[in-house]
């Protein structure tokens, strides 16, 4: 296993702090605005845990269900709303819960990050931008894994669905971490990979851009009209300049 990322390590070795990083990608800040933070989805965005996923999936699938046909494809469909929530839609038992989340911590070292994810956090912080993780997981889940993978200390709050009254597509989520992180709805960005993500952005009136790296339904997340679309993590720094001092 790769040991984790420290904060430290990054800072000596990252070359990607000048505020030109990126350029070219994305859409242009509009003309006034300034970022202050940016609030990230979980998987598909900072983390690719769908290998693992799968397996958590299939092996609750098996525990409480039994035999027959596992339809993940299904549930990755759904992705970014809470786990329960999930299992209403499709109509299956909420008792997977429990072996779902075993079996994801116990495997949660196969787990990565993307390419580029660390860099960005990074050039993110350095650029004086407040972070922020808003997550369809639990949040305790959430944090174990952003700190097995070192990834933690990059954000000044995680927010679980289960700390909010109303999980995505609602607005809670987005807004309780922009609370936390003291910033406006005008002066931040949303980051997700899916629709859900790009929903509770827009109603929280926040700035909704599409994270593109991890192959998702492309269609279907331009249709849920995005803001901007990123292809890459380095393109996002193209929508947050440096906070100026004072």
């Amino acid at each position: 296993m790769t040991a984790p990322l420290t904060w430290p390590s990054l800072v000596s070795t990252s070359t990607s702090t000048n505020t030109n990083a990126g350029a070219g990608g994305g859409a242009a800040l509009p003309a006034g605005v300034v970022r202050e933070a940016v609030v990230f989805d979980l998987d598909g965005v900072i983390v690719d845990s769908f290998t693992v996923m799968r397996r958590a999936f299939e092996a609750a699938h098996a525990e409480v269900v039994g035999d027959g046909p596992v339809p993940f494809d299904e549930y990755r469909r759904h992705q970014g709303r809470y786990f329960p929530d999930i299992m209403r839609i499709m109509g299956l038992p909420l008792e997977m819960e429990a072996p779902f989340v075993r079996e994801s911590y116990r495997l949660a070292h196969q787990v990565t990050a993307f390419d580029g994810v660390a860099e960005l956090l990074l050039t993110l912080r350095v650029r004086g931008l407040r972070l922020a993780v808003a997550t369809g997981k639990s949040g305790p889940r959430a944090r174990s894994l952003l700190d097995g993978l070192g990834l933690l200390p990059f954000f000044h709050h995680v927010v679980g669905s289960d700390e909010v009254a109303s999980p995505k597509p609602a607005p809670d989520i987005v807004l309780r971490a922009l609370d936390l992180l003291d910033v406006s709805p005008a002066a931040a960005i949303m980051v997700g990979d899916a629709a859900i993500d790009l929903a509770s952005a827009q109603a929280a009136d926040v700035f909704a851009v599409a994270a593109l790296w991890a192959a998702p339904p492309e269609g279907e997340l331009l249709a849920a009209g995005p803001n901007a679309v990123v292809r890459r993590p380095v393109e996002l720094l193209a929508l947050c300049p440096s906070v100026p001092a004072g």
